[in-house]
């Protein structure tokens, strides 16, 4: 996949989140603990539905979630206190009851960290539920290399 100088793949349809740094997601060290940019995946994924498709609100009002099954994280430096940084997501491909979305978070022009995660579809009970087709064609139209 090719990606242009900030790490995105050439083409993706994205959404940018602006976040500064607090001192509550510092560890002992000064710098971002790991566990945080799992927490800015997750509000930069429910801000690109909002964007590019429609509210998370409506997807839980129409009894679907989309469930973490796998996160890939690659850190290449970390974040301190006060940063502002940006996360960039975008959608890689829609499934019949799955997603997978991917993930940039730059600090200035430095790439700090690469992520991907997997979702599977599933009711309000956890069962996995196929993603309606009218919804799984519009996502499709927006995944990576429609």
């Amino acid at each position: 996949m090719k990606t242009d100088a900030r790490g995105i793949p050439i083409g993706a349809t994205t959404t940018i989140v602006g976040h500064r740094v607090g001192f509550h997601e510092t560890d002992a060290m000064g710098i971002v603990h790991h566990a945080n940019y799992l927490r800015h995946f997750e509000n930069a994924r429910v801000a690109w539905l909002e964007t590019h498709d429609r509210a998370y609100t409506e997807w839980i009002g129409a009894d679907l979630h989309f469930a973490v099954t796998r996160v890939e994280v690659d850190y290449r430096r970390p974040a301190r206190f006060d940063d502002r940084i940006e996360i960039t997501t975008w959608l890689e491909r829609v499934g019949g009851a799955s997603l997978a979305m991917g993930y940039v978070i730059r600090c200035r022009d430095e790439i700090l960290v690469l992520g991907r995660t997997e979702h599977a579809s599933v009711d309000g009970q956890g069962r996995v539920r196929r993603i309606p087709r009218a919804d799984r064609e519009r996502l499709a139209g927006k995944a990576l290399g429609a």
